[in-house]
């Protein structure tokens, strides 16, 4: 029994082709929606984060965070989980996941001319045809990272797939019908090799997983119940790293050996960072002196502290319903608005993010204030950073218990 995957363009129907498909072959049907609610469950972390993703959509302190890889491990944990199960069809992003050399997985993409779409978007959605294009277009937009992200490859490469289907020249049911007759073609029977292929995919999920939550990216590979290990980003201490590493996956069930490499953006300037996860890494400062927070922010870079820099108070409250940060360090005196009205407004709508006052113009009464309005602290300039990094770190620490 072969396993289907469904990659699909939005308003082309496809949806209902995957489970036209799945209830014709009686096979189980599992979309993004079902692999993002088990990895949220599996795992702890909201489903929000891996909508983010799945969008393209990249935190501007992944670097330090790695939430996008983090978020794609898990669901590739979960959709590695669910295709040792055979009779599975896979509709959606989660689709690209899966290797393309497994064998006895059928892959199929569907999509349709723009015009079809923006049609059917006009339909579903009840919007302007002005709006439907925009709606195309930006699937089309996530599509592509996504796809680039994980496949290194634009989506609509017709030799990714072994069928293609154009809906505005097929009915659901014709689509359908097509791939549940090659679904059931010989050469997509499960064969000794194509097993191991999938066993090899569902270790390299487990290994991956293992090391992001240790707070590491690297590139995993398994052939053959051997592991190897890429490391594309630079350190000063690679036998340290190296080392780490092999401890890690070497110690994980079904681990014959591990091997580790480096790969070819080893040697480009950007540095290899382990996420701590007992540090900030999603600091946002906001300061209308230039010169000041991006020395402050170099600093705590230093220190391993993932920071972002915006110099007024609306340009912090537009940040922060992209990308919420754990921590803002926030002046009181910027034109325009200021700093207690910043406060009041992030208090009230993500009253989770800690909050601490550095300021070189306060007074008592300002202080008093800010604590009133939920300030986690209150600090004036000139700051020794050593006590501003242990506050941030004891705002941090807040910011986990309540979450």
């Amino acid at each position: 029994m072969s396993t289907i995957s469904i990659f699909a363009g939005a308003y082309c129907q496809a949806e209902d082709v995957a489970r036209k498909t799945a209830e014709n072959l009686k096979y189980t049907f599992v979309s993004d929606k079902e692999v993002i609610e088990q990895a949220a469950s599996q795992f702890g972390v909201p489903a929000s984060r891996f909508i983010r993703t799945m969008n393209g959509k990249i935190s501007v302190f992944n670097s330090f965070t790695h939430e996008q890889e983090r978020t794609i491990a898990f669901l590739k944990a979960v959709v590695a989980g669910l295709i040792r199960e055979q009779g599975v069809v896979v509709y959606g992003k989660s689709a690209k996941l899966i290797p393309s050399h497994i064998s006895h997985v059928l892959t199929v993409g569907i999509l349709g001319e723009a015009s079809f779409r923006i049609k059917n978007a006009v339909q579903k959605e009840g919007v302007s045809e002005a709006q439907a294009q925009k709606l195309v277009h930006k699937d089309a937009e996530a599509l592509t990272k996504w796809c680039e992200k994980i496949a290194g490859a634009a989506p609509w490469i017709p030799d990714q797939y072994d069928i293609f289907l154009p809906m505005d020249k097929s009915s659901v049911d014709e689509a359908a019908a097509l791939i549940v007759k090659n679904a059931k073609k010989n050469v997509l029977l499960p064969t000794k090799e194509s097993l191991a292929a999938l066993n090899d995919f569902v270790l390299a999920a487990h290994v991956e997983t293992a090391l992001v939550k240790e707070g590491h990216s690297v590139g995993v590979e398994v052939k053959d119940k051997n592991v190897t290990l890429t490391i594309n980003k630079h350190s000063l201490m690679l036998n340290k790293l190296e080392d780490e590493l092999k401890s890690i996956a070497s110690n994980l069930s079904g681990v014959n050996s591990v091997e580790t490499k480096v790969g070819p953006d080893f040697y480009k300037a950007d540095i290899y960072r382990k996420h701590d996860f007992e540090a900030p890494s999603k600091v946002l400062l906001v300061d209308d002196e230039q010169e000041f927070v991006q020395t402050l922010s170099d600093r705590l870079l230093m220190r391993d502290v993932g920071s972002a820099v915006v110099y007024d108070g609306q340009q912090a409250l537009d940040f922060i319903q992209e990308d919420e940060p754990e921590v803002m360090v926030l002046d009181l005196n910027m034109p325009g608005m200021d700093g207690m009205e910043v406060l009041r407004k992030v208090k009230q709508s993500h009253p989770s993010i800690e909050v601490i006052i550095l300021t070189g113009h306060g007074s008592e009464k300002d202080k008093n204030l800010c604590m009133d309005l939920g300030a986690f602290t209150y600090l004036e300039k000139p700051v020794d950073i050593e006590v501003l990094s242990e506050k941030m770190r004891e705002a941090y620490k807040k910011a986990q218990i309540r979450k």
